[in-house]
């Protein structure tokens, strides 16, 4: 997923960046709500990690400016304010779910997951299609019950297309899911990893419609 990390501690920041990077999730890291608006202006996001005290503003103005505009991105909140009103707050304002910290990382790769789901319209993290099986919660994949060793790069592009099976999926959705800010996106990046994953997957699986992009076959 393309994550847009808005969290001004730098610790915590650095901590989630990585880990997030790890998990194969491109993230692009603010630590300013301007910042974040400007981000937002420029890329289409499958998440948005948001603190709710930052030096510039509240984050609760900020998620309530994103509703207003008709913005359904999914909204994690991540704060230290425990209190119920607080949450009930968030909940209200937007928010699809709520961490305080300090929080277990396991837990937010869990409740990333649950979410996009969710907002893909299949919260079963179980996806079959033939011979292949998508366990989108352990982020594992398996053909005929082989479990497939994939690279984090690999599971960023497959889970993208797991999102949406036999829907198109354009080449530049698959950058943004590969590469936050500032990563220096290869010409043939996408058609690298398209054909690695075929080579486990099977070469029918992943199929190509010339000029536009790929689609996860739904058959």
């Amino acid at each position: 997923m393309r994550i847009l990390l808005i969290e001004d501690d730098p610790m915590l920041g650095g901590a989630l960046g990585d880990h997030l990077d790890a998990d194969g999730h491109a993230v692009d890291w603010v630590r300013r709500l301007d910042d974040a608006l400007a981000a937002r202006q420029t890329v289409s996001y499958d998440l948005i990690l948001l603190d709710l005290g930052l030096p510039d503003g509240r984050g609760l103005d900020f998620l309530k400016q994103l509703r207003r505009r008709g913005d359904v991105t999914p909204v994690i909140i991540l704060t230290a304010m425990d209190q119920l009103s607080t949450r009930i707050e968030g909940l209200n304002a937007g928010a699809d779910d709520y961490l305080v910290k300090p929080f277990d990382l396991s837990e937010l790769t869990a409740r990333l997951g649950a979410v996009a789901r969710r907002y893909a319209g299949n919260p079963n993290p179980l996806l079959v299609l033939g011979p292949l099986e998508v366990d989108q919660a352990h982020r594992t994949a398996t053909v005929e019950g082989r479990l497939l060793e994939l690279t984090a790069r690999e599971w960023a592009v497959l889970e993208r297309l797991c999102q949406h099976p036999g829907v198109l999926v354009s080449r530049q959705q698959l950058e943004e899911a590969l590469y936050a800010f500032g990563a220096e996106i290869e010409s043939n990046a996408v058609e690298v990893y398209v054909s690695r994953l075929r080579k486990k997957l099977g070469v029918d699986l992943i199929r190509t419609v010339r000029g536009l992009g790929y689609r996860l076959s739904a058959e």
